[in-house]
């Protein structure tokens, strides 16, 4: 129920991609790229938005695999969110945009870091380019918010 659930709010993010445009900067006269930003609520955190800004080339049949992402806290967090999520170490893919037709796309997930109690967000690539696989990585700590889990130190 809870992975239906997830997946229900996933599709529903991903139809309303293009929409969620807020900026488009031009690179310049004589290219046809422009850096797209864009904004998206975590389908489960809810008190969570990033902001990803990605390379399109506009009448080109790949757009480069260069993205950034910055997540913050915009809402509440609570413990019955962070329950619902994936916890595994490779956590789940979140966001997924196609930038090429050759299969190439760019993928959001989220994992948890349990330790920590922070929530990172990493944006990536799924096709290499230039030998590289490009990413990047923003972090939401859960301080603050009533997801906190207060640690109990034990003395001896």
């Amino acid at each position: 129920m809870k992975k239906a659930m997830g997946l229900v709010l996933l599709l529903g993010s991903l139809v309303g991609c293009d929409s969620s445009e807020v900026g488009d900067v031009s690179l310049g006269v004589f290219t046809l790229k422009d850096i797209k930003l864009n904004h998206f609520q975590d389908p489960i955190v809810t008190g969570v938005t990033c902001h990803v800004a990605s390379v399109e080339a506009n009448l080109s049949f790949s757009d480069p695999s260069d993205s950034s992402i910055a997540c913050r806290q915009t809402g509440p967090i609570t413990q019955a969110m962070i329950a619902q999520i994936d916890s595994s170490d490779s956590g789940e893919v979140i966001f997924k945009k196609s930038k090429s037709v050759f299969f190439k796309s760019m993928k959001i997930r989220r994992i948890l870091d349990k330790e920590n109690q922070t929530l990172m967000y990493l944006s990536y690539s799924t096709k290499e380019t230039s030998g590289s696989f490009k990413h990047s990585l923003s972090t939401v700590p859960l301080y603050g918010t009533k997801a906190y889990q207060t640690r109990v130190s034990v003395d001896n």
